[in-house]
């Protein structure tokens, strides 16, 4: 399978998850510049938007990666299917195309947060929770300013009726609606969370609980070949 992991200016997880898909999954991976088109994207399988601070977060976090060039083309590789996956900042930028619904805000601590959590699976069905259980327990990383994941009532009743929250907080930290710490688009081919999966990858770092996200795209992949 072939990977393509975005980078814009600030962005400081495209390494990592770079590291985890070629060295940890030995996947053929590229990195493709925010000023890419059409040409550099073709012929990927999945597409990662990785965490960091792209342009600085000014104005509002991913606010202004929305208007990379290359994000109308992550838009219309996610329209035709394409797996997108967007961790932190990526999830923040997801949500400011339009590709996810509802918004993120300023942690209601108003502070910093960085620590590991634990995670309730809640759909494990999406392309990138097959090799998960529903309900089981996870742990991975955060380490964000703007997680606190709101939608308003009529979008959060959508989510619930369309299985779109994928993983919710089991100790929330920065006060995200109903515990929210991923969704996906209705067709579920987009997911954007908080956490860090890539993060926790390897045993050397404390678990592979994150690394069961990128295999479960994987294992969707094989199951969809023609």
């Amino acid at each position: 399978m072939k990977w393509g992991v975005v980078v814009f200016p600030g962005s400081n997880c495209d390494q990592d998850c770079h590291d985890v898909l070629k060295n940890g999954l030995r996947q053929g991976v590229d990195f493709i510049w925010h000023k890419s088109t059409t040409q550099n994207i073709r012929g990927y399988d999945v597409i990662v938007l990785p965490g960091g601070f792209s342009y600085g977060d000014y104005l509002r976090a991913g606010a202004m990666a929305k208007f990379s060039p290359v994000m109308k083309e992550v838009v219309a590789f996610a329209k035709q299917g394409g797996l997108v996956l967007g961790i932190c900042n990526g999830f923040q930028v997801l949500v400011e195309t339009g590709l996810l619904p509802g918004a993120l805000l300023k942690n209601a601590s108003l502070k910093f947060v960085c620590d590991t959590i634990t995670l309730n699976v809640e759909n494990q069905r999406n392309p990138f929770t097959n090799r998960y259980q529903k309900n089981e327990k996870i742990r991975m990383p955060v380490a964000h300013m703007e997680g606190n994941y709101f939608i308003d009532q009529k979008g959060l009743e959508k989510l619930k009726k369309n299985h779109q929250i994928i993983f919710r907080y089991v100790e929330n930290p920065n006060g995200s609606l109903e515990n929210i710490a991923g969704v996906s688009n209705e067709k579920g081919n987009v997911l954007g969370l908080m956490p860090h999966p890539e993060r926790n990858s390897e045993k050397l770092l404390g678990g592979e609980d994150g690394k069961r996200l990128f295999e479960s795209a994987l294992v969707y992949l094989e199951s969809h070949r023609q």
